[in-house]
């Protein structure tokens, strides 16, 4: 015991094991609720709950013993550590039921479900989803959506902390909010937390009154609004393509899920319209018309009916750029420019702040800001121009965290893309696969990974890469790169 105390102090390791254990404990009750549905149900699966639990509550016991008495404060290198490990524990822990429940999905197979639901990516290996227990997918459901929430935090709380790929923008926005409007900095995640909870059974009583059956709504709600797109069938939301209104309210809802939770906040306190003035929105906003119009246009010209075509395109490339996965039907087949659209959409993602992954509109019209300023400077070489962003200085700092962040995630994907090549995998479902892994979109492109097909029949040395890809995406790339640096770790 004296060895193990030195080792704790001596490597910071303590604070983040005795945290990780909390979050365990947290999964733990979680994983209640599908085990007491099962339990009413008399569904053999439930066992496969009471497994996990024991397993979950027993490495979190073992570890708060070990841990006990320590000091829970934490450095900045032990935040990045944490910020890792904890999407990493979380997702090993989550995969236990469905290894020794129903679907007995092997150990690459379960990882790979649990990181795709807890990063609310939404890629999926099952096959038979209709069949599957309905505790099985509550906690599918339920993953999606406890991650969901995780990102919000981590996104407005922890990565502008760590200064990680420009979110720093977004600190300073943050509390200067709420200091104004909450009377302390804690009161902001728990405000986004009731607001979250709220737009969830919102959708839960929409889907419900249009059509779906209750469980049907729940589940979705959750994957809707956490932007996650786990569905409860094989077909996803193609099962709902003959209920327009269905449709409608899923963009409405994942369109929320891709918005800044702080805004939604702000709305509801100040009454005012805090979420049009946002740059950010209004980006998103102007892309989604833009490309649902022109996309609705080329199938509408293709001989398929208006209502259809802007149905179906709104639907489809709202859940592409909120990160969300739903697919209602196969775009894949609607012709050359769908596709081409699709796979640059795939990069996008919704908004700073929001339960979305890809890059964020945020670092486009960064982008674009700096590609103004660089075009006046050849024409006036001497001249000086602002950038602002959201009525504020672009600082030096948020300006070098974008342009890293934005190489760096280009190049995991070029990686990633050629490391799943190696696999024996073709060129459309590599790149595809990549992108979409790293933006945390859910489908890809072609027929193995496509909108009507799954990850299933991809080896699973290629599943592991994608699980990583995931992970880096959610965790802002940076965030895991730092780990492996030799400088991080020198003391």
């Amino acid at each position: 015991m004296p060895r193990l105390t030195l080792f704790r102090r001596s490597t910071g390791a303590g604070p983040v094991l005795r945290i990780l254990a909390i979050l365990l404990l947290v999964l733990a009750v979680i994983m209640l609720m599908p085990l007491v549905l099962l339990l009413i149900e008399g569904n053999s699966d439930a066992r496969a709950f009471v497994y996990s639990e024991a397993v979950t509550l027993g490495c979190a016991g073992l570890v708060l013993l070990v841990t006990n008495g320590l000091d829970l404060e934490l450095r900045p290198r032990q935040m990045f550590i944490l910020t890792t490990m904890s999407w990493v524990v979380l997702s090993a822990f989550a995969s236990l039921p469905m290894i020794f429940g129903a679907p007995h999905l092997s150990l690459s197979d379960a990882v790979f479900e649990s990181v795709s639901a807890i990063t609310t990516t939404g890629s999926t290996v099952l096959v038979g989803i209709d069949n599957l227990s309905d505790g099985i997918k509550l906690w599918r459901g339920l993953m999606q959506w406890v991650g969901g929430i995780g990102i919000i935090v981590m996104a407005i709380a922890i990565l502008p902390f760590l200064q990680v790929g420009g979110m720093r923008l977004f600190q300073t926005e943050s509390s200067d909010w709420s200091d104004k409007v909450l009377p302390r900095a804690g009161g902001i995640a728990k405000a986004i937390g009731v607001v979250y909870l709220g737009l969830s059974v919102a959708a839960m009583l929409s889907y419900w009154l249009a059509g779906m059956r209750p469980f049907d709504a729940i589940v979705h709600a959750m994957s809707s609004m956490s932007t996650g797109g786990f569905a409860n069938y094989d077909a996803s939301f193609g099962v709902y393509a003959d209920k327009p209104l269905i449709l409608w309210l899923a963009v409405f809802y994942m369109l929320c899920g891709g918005l800044p939770f702080v805004l939604f906040v702000r709305l509801v306190r100040e009454r005012s319209g805090a979420i049009w003035r946002d740059q950010q929105v209004r980006g998103l906003l102007v892309l989604l018309v833009v490309t649902t119009v022109l996309l609705a246009g080329y199938r509408f010209i293709r001989g398929v009916p208006l209502g259809e075509a802007l149905t179906q395109a709104a639907f489809n490339i709202v859940s592409v750029v909120t990160t969300t996965g739903y697919a209602s039907d196969d775009y894949t087949l609607w012709g050359p420019l769908a596709v081409g659209i699709f796979f640059y959409l795939t990069f996008v993602g919704g908004c700073s702040g929001s339960t979305s992954g890809g890059m964020k509109v945020f670092r486009f019209q960064i982008g674009i800001i700096m590609l103004v300023n660089q075009l006046r400077h050849l024409v006036h070489s001497n001249g000086v121009f602002a950038q602002r962003y959201n009525g504020r200085m672009l600082t030096d700092e948020v300006i070098r965290g974008v342009i890293a962040f934005s190489f760096f995630f280009f190049i995991t994907v070029a990686v990633l893309a050629l490391g799943l090549s190696l696999m024996g995998l073709d060129l459309i479902t590599s790149l595809s696969g990549a992108a979409t892994a790293v933006a945390n979109v859910g489908p890809g492109l072609g027929d193995t990974i496509g909108p009507a097909g799954n990850f299933a029949a991809l080896p699973d040395a290629a599943k592991w890469m994608l699980c990583i890809g995931m992970l880096m995406g959610r965790l802002e790339i940076l965030t895991v790169l730092v780990l492996l640096t030799p400088t991080f770790w020198r003391k």
